[in-house]
C-alpha cells in the first residue's frame, strides 16, 4: 500500500447473495492490504447485498456502499463526470466492459486499476496479462496491481457478541460437530441427500455429532433427516432469522464440513475449517471457496457431470481426512 491510498473506490455491477460471498476473501484480502484506507463500494448498474443482507458481515472492512449508482452503462456518461465533488486515491474496477472502464476513469482519482482491455486502460498492470479461471483469483490480482505485492492475509471477519451467544446455545461447546451442508441454489448441483444421510450415520458410528445446515427453500428434508437421524442437529431450523453471519459462527464450531457449490459452503469455507466442496455441472476453477484446507470432488472424475456420479465411499474417505 502506498501512503497515498487513503480512500478506495471499488466498482462493481452488482452483487446478488452468491457474487457478495464468493467476493467476500477478496473485501478481506483488499482491507488487509490497504488497511487505514476509507473503503467504498459501488454497484453500478443493481443493488449489492453489501448493502443489507451481508453488510454485518463486511462491517468494517468496507467503510460506505453505494448501492444502485445508475454508472456505468451508457455512453452519455461520457460527457460528465461521475460521483461530481468526490474524488478517490485509488478506483479499482472489477468488471470487463470498456464503455464502463471509460466511463469510471471520469471519475477524479490518483491511480486508476482495472483489467478490462487487457489492462488497458489501467495504471498498472501484470508483467504477463493472464486471466485466471477462478473469480476471486482474478479480483486478487488486482489486489496486487494496486498494492505492488502479492495479496497476502485477510482481515479477520467482524463477530457480533449475540450470533456468537447463540451459535453457543445452538452447538454447545464439548461434542465433536461435523457440517453437513445439502443444499444448492439449484437440484441440479445437489449430491443426493440419502447419500449426505448415509454419511451422516458414519460421522455418528465415530462418535462425532453431525450437523445439517439447511436453506429455506431445504427444509422439506427435514423430516426424511430426523427419521433416519434423530442424534443429528439442524440448527437453522431452530431460529427465526438465520443468517450468513450465524451460519459462519456454527462453522466455527465444526472439526471439518461438506458441502455442495453453494452459498452454504462459501460461509463454511469463511469459518476457516476443513472443508470437501462436491462438484458437477458447474466448474471448480471458476466456483471453489476459498477454504482454508479444501478437497474437491468433481463427478467429471468419475464418468460423468451429474451430481449423482459422485461415489459414496470417495467422499466419506475424503472427509474422514479432513477430519484427521
Amino acid at each position: 500500500m502506498t501512503s497515498l491510498d487513503n480512500s478506495i473506490l471499488v466498482y462493481v455491477g452488482l452483487d446478488a447473495v452468491g457474487d457478495g460471498l464468493i467476493k467476500l476473501p477478496f473485501v478481506r484480502a483488499l482491507r488487509a492490504a490497504f488497511p487505514q484506507a476509507r473503503i467504498t463500494w459501488m454497484a453500478g448498474k443493481g443493488h449489492s447485498v453489501f448493502a443489507d443482507t451481508l453488510a454485518p458481515l463486511v462491517h468494517g472492512l468496507i467503510d460506505e456502499v453505494i448501492d444502485e449508482a445508475h454508472i456505468g452503462s451508457r455512453v452519455g456518461e461520457l460527457l460528465r463526470r461521475p460521483l461530481p465533488g468526490r474524488s478517490f486515491d485509488l478506483i479499482i474496477d472489477t468488471q470487463r466492459r470498456l464503455l464502463t472502464t471509460l466511463i469510471l476513469r471520469r471519475i477524479r482519482h490518483g491511480r486508476f486499476i482495472s483489467a478490462a482491455g487487457g489492462f488497458l486502460l489501467s495504471d498498472a498492470r501484470p508483467r504477463v496479462p493472464t486471466r485466471p479461471a477462478a473469480m476471486v483469483a482474478q479480483l486478487m490480482t488486482l489486489i496486487e496491481l494496486a498494492g505492488g505485492e502479492p495479496a497476502a492475509g485477510e482481515a479477520p471477519l467482524p463477530r457480533d457478541a449475540a450470533t456468537e451467544a447463540l451459535a453457543d446455545t445452538l452447538l454447545p461447546p464439548g461434542p465433536d460437530y461435523v457440517g453437513l451442508a445439502p443444499g444448492a441454489g439449484g437440484k441440479h448441483k445437489c449430491w443426493p441427500l440419502e447419500r449426505f444421510c448415509a454419511l451422516a450415520a458414519t460421522i455418528s458410528a465415530k462418535g462425532m455429532t453431525p450437523v445439517f445446515l439447511l436453506g429455506p427453500a431445504e427444509t422439506e428434508w427435514m423430516t426424511a433427516i430426523r427419521a433416519e437421524h434423530p442424534d443429528a442437529l439442524l440448527p437453522l431450523q431452530q431460529v427465526e432469522r438465520p443468517s450468513a453471519m450465524l451460519t459462519i459462527a456454527l462453522g466455527r464450531r465444526m472439526r471439518a464440513a461438506i458441502a455442495n457449490d453453494s452459498g452454504t459452503g462459501h460461509m463454511l469455507a469463511a469459518a476457516g475449517i476443513p472443508l470437501v466442496s462436491l462438484f458437477g455441472p458447474t466448474p471448480p476453477d471458476k466456483f471453489a471457496p476459498s477454504a482454508s484446507r479444501l478437497t474437491i470432488l468433481r463427478a467429471q472424475d468419475f464418468g460423468g457431470s451429474t451430481m449423482e456420479k459422485i461415489p459414496a465411499s470417495p467422499v466419506e474417505e475424503a472427509l474422514l481426512r479432513s477430519l484427521s
